[in-house]
């Protein structure tokens, strides 16, 4: 019922600061978690971030805390990711991800609780 499309990937230094955004459209932004998961040539689908529906609960992957922020606006329908000390292992397509709930059986960092998934934006991190 909603749609998502990812915006502000693109090429940068390792050190670099990056924010990825998520538009929402179709149905009520508030209504739905977000996360947000990677995928690099020749790797599997990795969980980055999550984020509840008020914002008090936030996740991440062990490889990005302390480097990157999930954050949502719901009154502007977006979910953001930023990015800081970017990597070159942090080179991937970022995706946009929503479900309407989280439980004991699609928890937040499953590729499979997540049923709405944007596009991709590529991020690439190098000298």
């Amino acid at each position: 019922q909603v749609q998502l499309v990812e915006s502000g990937g693109g090429l940068v230094q390792p050190g670099a600061s990056l924010r990825l955004s998520c538009l929402s459209s179709g149905d009520t932004f508030s209504n739905y978690y977000v996360a947000w998961f990677r995928q690099a040539p020749g790797k599997e689908r990795e969980f980055v971030a999550a984020i509840n529906k008020n914002s008090f609960n936030l996740y991440y992957a062990d490889s990005v805390r302390g480097r990157f922020t999930i954050s949502r606006n719901n009154a502007e329908n977006k979910g953001f990711l930023q990015m800081n000390s970017v990597k070159p292992e942090d080179t991937a397509l970022y995706y946009c991800a929503a479900t309407s709930k989280w439980d004991v059986s699609n928890w937040y960092d499953n590729l499979r609780t997540y049923n709405y998934w944007g596009q991709g934006t590529q991020v690439t991190v190098s000298s």
